[in-house]
């Protein structure tokens, strides 16, 4: 054992594939005489990669992009995505293997991928267009019908008016993401959520916060949507199904639509929610505009959220009439009218994926007209419908708002199309909120293989059921929907879209600045020369920003502040709502009678 030892000491293990070995001689090699550590044998998420490495292939990445793929024109582009669409072609020369079906989680693994090899693992995951974007973005069951809830908590003046700031800072924030991810990701280092962002920028430990926070809303996201549907499901079924039962249904069904991986996929099925979407919401306004509200509902009603709940009650077997008001109603419950504005942010949660968005398009630089288009289009259609629902259902309006319908025929045919919508829309945030969980737990900690590779592609049908299973339980065992939805809006989606984007574009902005004459990575060497470090760098890179950057770094930091304190509201008022929910023993966990249920 001696000898064998002392050989694998001198010249590497006998016991090895000799390609393996003049690999590792190689690198051994290369490191004694300087010569740079390649991308692929580094350590999945390494401490030791500079900003500047990173910036660097993030620039060939961009410039290669710009020459091999062809920019995305036109508005029919983005309402109707290509089919025939296969992404960025890998490279031919130097390929002996197909590193996409490899454990790459292994290092001994990755010593063996060539250069080619590994670009051409990165670029098999970016086949997602603009358009697919487009539709993912706009997959959202809860925000358009949280709205007619939210103004009815503010009123038509500060609901229209707090939903237009949620919509112009929400575009901006997709802006500060999508710079900052084409300076970072590359096919050498491809960047995979927010959380790699965070490690980028900040360390580890704000990777860690971010994958957390991310996590906890993707699973409460999903098991909103379980409840919301067996909400819908059960007033289908005219309450002859228990409604616990029927949440369980739906967490099954999403044991088989978890199984679709790639965000191209899914781009389609989001096209169809989409629709879906819009006509659950025709149908819905059709209905309260020709039939009174849903009164066996009013428990779930913004009127009993806010004051004494009088204005939902009838007097003498009859209901008061629809109420609405210009400004802010004049209940003194100043925890329902915030929890109310959560409803509004909820419509622009998608930032928090914008990331992983990004991580699948063929070239990221399209991603911001399929941005701004879907924002546009949340803004216009979502606060058209808000305000056309809450204008006819007033406080009777109910979160979300299809279970508001009284006539049971329009009231199930918009149900069947939210319970579709809403399944795909929960399909979705299951499947990036699993893969943030994968890639970061699984394969950055225990080393389990890749969701292209086949052992990959089994552990996670496994695994799917695990995480629908979660969902349910979290959602199910949350009382008060409404409530449920704030404490996700402040604790988790507020953050993602107005708190965390200027914080991570800023620094950003400043370590690019700071990049001097005579600094920067030298690939050759896989040295990084500075002049400085710490505070003093970034002061100087915070001067060298120039009028435009600062002014814009100033704005970030009010911004940021600014959203804490919101979301500090928000957190707030969630828990004030739920508290009071059990107090007067309306929740709904674990019960068989339905909540929309009189």
């Amino acid at each position: 054992m001696a000898q064998v030892a002392n050989l694998a000491l001198d010249r590497g293990d006998p016991r090895l594939h000799e390609k393996e070995r003049e690999v590792q001689d190689t690198l051994v090699s290369a490191q004694a005489v300087g010569v740079a550590l390649r991308p692929q044998h580094r350590k999945l998420h390494d401490r030791s990669v500079t900003f500047e490495e990173y910036h660097y292939y993030a620039q060939r990445t961009r410039a290669e992009e710009d020459l091999l793929t062809e920019k995305e024109t036109g508005v029919l582009s983005i309402i109707f995505p290509s089919k025939n669409d296969s992404g960025v072609q890998p490279e031919t020369k130097n390929v002996t293997r197909d590193a996409s079906t490899m454990n790459i989680s292994s290092v001994e693994n990755r010593r063996l991928i060539t250069d080619e090899e590994w670009i051409n693992a990165s670029r098999a995951l970016r086949t997602a267009s603009r358009g697919a974007i487009f539709y993912l973005i706009t997959t959202d069951i809860l925000g358009p019908f949280g709205l007619p809830y939210a103004f009815a908590t503010m009123g038509w003046g500060p609901g229209v008016a707090l939903y237009t700031v949620f919509a112009s800072l929400a575009g901006y924030s997709g802006y500060l993401l999508w710079e900052t991810f084409l300076g970072l990701d590359s096919y050498q280092f491809p960047l995979r959520s927010f959380g790699d962002m965070a490690f980028r920028l900040y360390g580890p430990w704000m990777q860690h916060l971010f994958n957390f926070l991310q996590s906890v809303q993707l699973v409460l996201n999903v098991g909103l949507i379980i409840i919301s549907n067996g909400e819908a499901l059960s007033q289908a079924a005219q309450f002859k199904l228990c409604y616990i039962i029927c949440c369980l249904i739906w967490a099954l069904v999403g044991f088989v639509l978890g199984q679709v991986r790639t965000l191209q996929k899914f781009g389609w099925l989001a096209n169809a929610a989409v629709w879906f979407n819009l006509l659950c919401m025709f149908i819905t306004m059709g209905g309260a505009a020709h039939t009174p509200p849903n009164y066996a509902g009013r428990s779930q009603s913004a009127g009993h959220s806010i004051g004494d709940g009088s204005s939902v009650e009838p007097v003498n077997g009859v209901f008061p009439s629809v109420m609405t008001t210009g400004g802010i109603p004049n209940t003194g419950d100043f925890a329902a009218t915030v929890s109310g504005a959560m409803q509004a942010v909820f419509a622009y949660g998608g930032a928090m994926v914008f990331p992983e968005f990004m991580a699948e398009m063929k070239r990221p630089k399209d991603f911001l007209t399929g941005m701004w288009a879907a924002q546009a289009f949340i803004y216009f259609c979502y606060m058209f419908y808000g305000l056309f629902m809450y204008g006819y259902q007033g406080q009777y309006s109910i979160n979300p708002t299809y279970l508001g319908i009284s006539k049971y025929s329009i009231q199930t045919a918009g149900n069947v199309f939210a319970m579709l919508s809403g399944v795909i829309a929960a399909g979705l945030y299951g499947n990036i909120g699993l893969k943030v969980l994968y890639n970061n737990l699984l394969v950055g900690l225990f080393g389990a293989p890749p969701l292209t590779n086949n052992a990959g592609k089994w552990l996670w049908a496994l695994l799917i059921p695990i995480y629908w299973g979660i969902a349910f339980v979290l959602g199910a065992g949350i009382p008060n929907f409404s409530g449920l939805t704030s404490v996700v809006a402040s604790f988790c989606i507020l953050h993602f879209t107005y708190t965390f984007p200027p914080m991570l574009a800023t620094l950003f902005w400043i370590h690019r600045a700071a990049m001097d004459d005579g600094e920067g990575f030298d690939p050759m060497t896989g040295a990084t020369v500075r002049h400085d470090h710490g505070i003093k760098r970034l002061a100087r890179g915070f001067a060298s920003l120039g009028p435009k950057r600062i002014m814009l770094s100033v704005f970030n930091i009010f911004y940021f502040f600014g959203a804490l304190a919101l979301a500090g509201l928000g957190a707030y008022s969630a828990i004030v709502t739920l508290k009071s929910a059990y107090a007067e023993s309306v929740t709904t966990s674990f019960v068989c009678t339905s909540p929309v249920d009189g």
